[in-house]
């Protein structure tokens, strides 16, 4: 029997993807995708590639069909995504797949946490409890990369932050680690019905973390503390819509201001304040600290 990995065009998918194989062999990996083009070099290597596409569950079942365990990546759809994973657990579980591994998040299973992201991630892990397939959810801490990527860049270019983390604690965490710890959880035994929170390796705030990245880069990034309202409104300025739509003239999942706010609100109010030892346990290795990350990501940075 094989393993299953979903969205695998993704940029997670792709990492499990490649890690998978240097554990198992070709014939037992099956990716699913909507593009199955995109991934000819690995099905010329004698992996399953498979056209999967979740609004249409008649696609699903012979995508699924001979899979044994499957990670079910949560696709980007904030907001209208829950239908999609309900099509994909029920076909995954009539094809005869045993053990889900869902990408969840942090304090999903936390009722009042106020992040509106939670609320798909819950309603999956929900729907993957009631399948009768064992399952695992690897509920993830803010990525690393996010930071290094898409919030410092803008935040050295501009000189200072506005944020409503405030001093909110939290344990970034490389997706490196995230993708190592699904991998580890789809080749070992012994993780069924089991949740992981997967952090990396020290609590820290956005200021702390803010004035790390301001140190290695050189340059001055003044944090400015700022009410959801406020950041309500930054957001406004730049255009950022307040809801995520399923308009095809903007696409599927763009990006949404409300989901950014209450993910903010989430980390202050300390739902993000967790730290474990998930990942060394499930890896054996300690994961990546946020400096070592930012590190990787300075070149990219404006000068």
């Amino acid at each position: 029997m094989a393993i299953i990995v979903t969205g695998a065009t993704g940029a997670f998918g792709r990492a499990a993807t490649a890690l998978l194989l240097e554990k198992i062999s070709p014939a037992e990996l099956i990716l699913t995708t909507r593009k199955p083009e995109q991934l000819a070099d690995l099905a010329a290597r004698g992996v399953s590639v498979r056209k999967a596409d979740f609004d249409y569950p008649e696609t699903l079942a012979a995508a699924f069909a001979g899979g044994d365990r499957m990670l079910l990546i949560s696709t980007a759809r904030v907001g209208t995504r829950v239908g999609q994973h309900e099509n994909a657990v029920q076909a995954a579980v009539k094809a005869g797949v045993r053990h889900i591994v869902y990408t969840s998040v942090m304090g999903a299973d936390k009722p009042a946490n106020p992040a509106i992201v939670k609320l798909d991630h819950r309603a999956t892990e929900e729907i993957i409890e009631k399948s009768g397939a064992n399952w695992t959810f690897l509920r993830d801490s803010q990525y690393s990369e996010a930071i290094a990527m898409a919030v410092i860049p803008p935040a050295l270019a501009a000189g200072s932050l506005p944020d409503n983390c405030h001093d909110g604690q939290i344990a970034f965490v490389s997706r490196d680690d995230c993708v190592a710890s699904a991998v580890g959880v789809l080749t070992q035994g012994g993780h069924e019905n089991k949740a992981y929170d997967i952090t990396g390796p020290e609590l820290l705030s956005f200021p702390k973390a803010v004035a790390m990245a301001s140190e290695l880069a050189g340059k001055p990034i003044a944090y400015r503390p700022v009410t959801d309202d406020e950041m309500f409104a930054y957001f406004d300025s730049l255009g950022v819509p307040r809801h995520a739509s399923d308009d095809p003239a903007i696409g599927p999942n763009p990006l949404s201001s409300d989901d950014m706010v209450t993910f903010g609100q989430s980390i202050r109010e300390g739902y993000f304040n967790v730290l474990t030892d998930h990942v060394k346990m499930i890896t054996g290795r300690n994961p990546r600290p946020l400096r070592d990350v930012l590190q990787q990501f300075r070149h990219t940075w404006p000068k």
